[in-house]
């Protein structure tokens, strides 16, 4: 961070109310409680020419805050408009559980236009974890732009670190469901390593000293018209289900990246749903379980099926869980 520059464009603001030091900057200069956190953190918040170094510091009224924000040319982020919803399944002092729109990227990179879900989640003045930086705050996974679905946000560091604990021993339980367009002859795991594709750079691939890739997938409903599966993931690799699937002759409709071919481009995304979240509350312990409701696009092409009422039974979260509960008797493909 340029502090000479910074300082050109600082913030000075008397206190007239007693208050944390992040919720009174927040209201006052119409930025979000994350952003002031990572200011504090820069060392770019004074108080009486004292730098501050707690979001929880107290004003008292009559003190002089200083805030040193970088200009517009010097910032990393981009501001977009933000003209949609995300629905809120669940919150805490803690964790927000979410349910992901499809055709909405969850952080930013270099390449992205666009609004991003942590975009909005500033927008909206959520306190986040910001142990992978303002781009990544509170991120503990991701979902790919096309998929929709379930998501929990971390709001604090802790939390933050206890999620990524359960997701790297393996003990949050993620459950997703998509349509594709071969039926599976049997319920089946999927052990194959995944790495880059060295023939296009935005795939990825099964490579042999790739990062070890387990998936099962469980075949719920198959006619002529539709055939729906659910996928439990084990490890959490970019574009997991959809390689793994592709590795068998089977695509998920609309993924035209892994070979789904559309007809007339009828199918405007991946029709794929992060389903069901399970994990223990990082402060209390708790288990917990959160389902997230269906995309209308994607009901749509349920609701085609002469026998939704048997594919909507199938995919109640307890007939999906206890359906993963035998997978010993599964055909292994390693």
């Amino acid at each position: 961070m340029n502090l000479d520059k910074a300082k050109e464009n600082a913030e000075i603001v008397v206190v007239d109310v007693e208050s944390r030091i992040d919720q009174f900057l927040s209201k006052k200069l119409n930025i979000s409680r994350n952003q002031i956190t990572n200011f504090i953190r820069d060392k770019n918040i004074l108080v009486d020419k004292k730098i501050v170094d707690k979001p929880s510091f107290t004003l008292k009224i009559g003190q002089i805050v200083e805030v040193n924000k970088l200009n517009d040319e010097d910032s990393e982020f981009n501001d977009f408009t933000i003209n949609f919803e995300v629905e809120i399944v669940y919150e805490d002092d803690d964790v927000l559980v979410i349910n992901k729109p499809p055709n909405l990227i969850v952080h930013s990179a270099p390449s992205v236009k666009e609004a991003t879900l942590v975009d909005y989640l500033k927008f909206k003045d959520y306190t986040l974890s910001s142990i992978n930086g303002e781009i990544r705050a509170g991120i503990v996974h991701r979902i790919d732009k096309d998929t929709s679905g379930i998501m929990v946000v971390a709001k604090n560091d802790e939390a933050h670190i206890r999620l990524s604990n359960q997701l790297k021993e393996r003990s949050m339980t993620r459950l997703y469901l998509a349509i594709i367009d071969l039926p599976l002859k049997e319920n089946l795991i999927i052990n194959r390593p995944i790495g880059r594709n060295p023939k296009n750079r935005l795939k990825k691939a099964i490579i042999e000293n790739g990062r070890i890739s387990k998936s099962a997938f469980l075949n719920l409903y198959s006619d002529e018209n539709i055939n729906i599966i659910s996928a439990k993931l084990f490890s959490g690799r970019t574009h997991q289900i959809r390689v793994h699937l592709s590795s068998i002759n089977r695509h998920i409709l609309g993924d035209n990246l892994y070979g789904f071919k559309s007809k007339k481009d009828k199918i405007k995304r991946t029709m794929l749903h992060a389903y069901i979240l399970q994990f223990r509350h990082p402060k209390t312990g708790e288990n917990m379980k959160f389902t997230a409701n269906l995309w209308d696009d994607f009901s749509k092409i349920l609701d085609k099926s002469k026998n939704k009422e048997k594919i909507y039974e199938k995919i109640l979260p307890d007939n999906l869980i206890s359906g993963f509960n035998d997978l010993d008797s599964w055909l292994w493909l390693t």
